[in-house]
């Protein structure tokens, strides 16, 4: 090298921080190049996606300090608790064994250092339930060792940094002929390669010189690489991830439990805190092992077959996205690549991801026998983050359309984030409120999705969707007020009256998509004539584009409108199906939705 440093012979925790944040800016520019290379465990194309997230839970987090072990400890921490997909576990995990492996000084030397970063590499190592070589774990390695056997005859960490990064680009070269999967489709391990470029900003940091200000592009930079048209079979259908937090946590004992379920297995963190990587076709199953032993704080579903079907057969430039409420079937999502963030529900301090981790019948079952009252609660901003980074890396624009946002705050998180993800992908983010939920939200989702599939432009379907959202209208009975008085859907007085007269209401939604009673009863089936009077009346002025009925535990009524509405419009429903656990925590069993689209 011609150039010439200052030398540096000691670091404190301030420089390893900005560092490290100039490392995570070379990960967030290579983003969208990390996708589209990933190709093992499975070809989900989500590699650069998960890295940024585990970087970006560090920018977030981390107030620097002087104190190098203090500042590295709360690094690993953060990483640790945003950490997403193998890469990006794995990645955690090496930074936890460097942070307890440091001795507690405010500095430390190259030897020191480097000691640290060799020890770090067991800890990776021994989160892998089946470690493979040709990954990120391999290059790490090749890394550390590398720094360990200069540590005596460099005194400078500029230098040594120079060295090691040679030949962690020289091992990531040799990920390609290490596994089968990487010599065929001719690329580098995606997650390895992001450790050479988190490298590769660490080395801009020292060699450029001083503190900045680090925040994540504007652009995701379009680097060169190439397309991949090869992939290996995906065994396992859902990505699953937890964090579970407890005073005394068993690595050993958490990973012989799970390992049953699935494979791609990685075990990370403390003993108060562990970060589980697995891919299963049950995550309902695998948590309900994984409450036993400690408090689950963050759940994570990916559907890989979905991510490998936009990658590979993609239907539209245009993503859809969702989320939970909308109740829409399994194979009728699937097919039409929609994409979903679950809202979760809670009994007590248990959580569970609606429609992911709980389904509608075991959620059902657990109302019936437990003491706690359930809550429903909207998805992060970070969730709805995570999720449109993703898109905007496969899609030119995405149109989110989300649970009325006069019954929760679902719609203000993905606005929010879908602001701040298009301001630095520069991809055309809309986000609508639907006004409605359930069967509504389905129906919106179901013409949106087949507009889309003949062509028809993201600014064409726009002012339709707007459109569509004035015509949709949905009927509630309910068999109980109890659940819905309690979570204050609708006005107090009017359920207090409705309560001591033990009657049967009728739930619509006004023009700002909030709850109120429409009429009432004395008998359900009183309540359902009513119902259908009311939407005779709209169909004889209106006619209906489609309906669709869902149920929380009521089949025989959910049959009985089917019935009366294939008789009022002369058309099969566009689906029935049950209502989402997100709708019976806060409606309780029983409720049956009418909801109806006009042209």
């Amino acid at each position: 090298m011609s150039e010439s440093f200052e030398k540096i012979r000691e670091l404190d925790g301030k420089q390893l921080y900005y560092s490290f944040l100039s490392g995570a800016q070379r990960i967030f520019e290579n983003q969208k190049l990390l996708n589209r290379i990933n190709v093992f465990p499975v070809n989900d194309s989500d590699t650069g996606t998960n890295l940024a997230s585990t970087m970006r839970s560090i920018m977030d987090a981390i107030i620097p300090t002087d104190n190098l072990k203090e500042t590295a400890v709360a690094m690993a921490d953060a990483a640790l608790t945003g950490a997403r997909g193998n890469s990006g576990i794995i990645f955690a995990q090496f930074l936890y064994g460097f942070g307890n492996e440091l001795d507690a000084k405010q500095t430390m030397d190259i030897k020191s250092f480097a000691e640290s970063m060799r020890n770090a590499v067991n800890y990776a190592y021994e989160a892998i339930a089946n470690p493979v070589e040709g990954t990120i774990l391999t290059v790490i390695k090749d890394w550390a060792e590398y720094l360990y056997s200069l540590k005596d005859i460099i005194d400078d960490f500029i230098k040594l940094l120079l060295e090691a990064y040679e030949r962690a680009q020289q091992s990531l070269e040799e990920t390609t002929a290490k596994l089968t999967v990487l010599a065929r489709s001719h690329v580098v391990d995606a997650g390895a390669k992001g450790f050479v470029v988190f490298l590769e900003g660490i080395l801009d940091f020292f060699t450029k010189g001083g503190e900045k200000h680090f925040a994540i592009p504007e652009q995701l930079t379009e680097t060169e690489g190439d397309d991949i048209v090869t992939h290996e079979e995906i065994t396992f259908r859902y990505c699953t991830e937890a964090l579970i937090s407890a005073d005394k946590l068993d690595k050993t004992k958490i990973r012989n439990t799970i390992k049953v379920c699935g494979d791609s297995l990685v075990v990370a963190g403390s003993p108060q805190k562990m970060r589980i990587h697995i891919h299963t076709d049950f995550p309902a199953e695998l948590f309900s092992y994984l409450r036993r032993f400690g408090n689950i704080t963050y759940q994570k579903v990916d559907d890989m077959v979905m991510q490998h079907e936009i990658l590979t057969n993609r239907k539209s430039g245009i993503a859809i996205l969702t989320d939970s409420s909308c109740d829409l079937p399994k194979d009728i999502l699937d097919r039409l690549q929609v994409h979903m963030v679950p809202l979760s529900l809670h009994f007590g301090e248990t959580m569970y991801l609606d429609r992911y981790t709980i389904q509608p019948e075991q959620f059902y079952s657990l109302l019936a026998k437990s003491e706690q009252n359930p809550t429903s609660a909207q998805p992060s901003i970070r969730d709805f983050q995570n999720k449109y980074e993703y898109l905007c890396t496969h899609y030119s624009s995405v149109i989110a359309i989300n649970l009325s946002k006069g019954l929760s705050g679902t719609f203000n998180s993905s606005s929010q984030a879908a602001k701040e993800v298009s301001e630095r992908t520069g991809k055309k983010i809309d986000v609508i409120d639907s006004g409605t939920l359930t069967g509504g939200l389905g129906l919106l989702i179901l013409r949106l999705a087949e507009e889309l599939e003949k062509g028809t432009t993201h600014e064409e379907v726009m002012a339709q969707v707007r459109k569509w959202v004035s015509k949709s209208q949905i009927r509630v009975t309910l068999t109980t007020l109890k659940y819905i008085i309690r979570s204050g859907r609708v006005s107090a007085f009017k359920s207090f009256v409705a309560r001591l007269l033990d009657l049967k209401p009728v739930i619509t939604l006004d023009e700002d998509g909030r709850a109120v009673l429409s009429s009432k009863s004395f008998t359900e089936k009183a309540s359902m004539k009513k119902v259908i009077r009311d939407i005779k009346k709209i169909a004889g002025r209106n006619k209906i584009w489609g309906y669709a009925i869902t149920h929380a535990s009521n089949p025989q009524t959910a049959c009985w409108y089917a019935t009366q509405m294939e008789k009022i419009t002369g058309q099969k429903p566009v689906f029935i199906a049950p209502a989402s656990p997100a709708l019976g925590a806060n409606t309780g069993p029983g409720v049956t939705c009418v909801s109806f689209m006009l042209e």
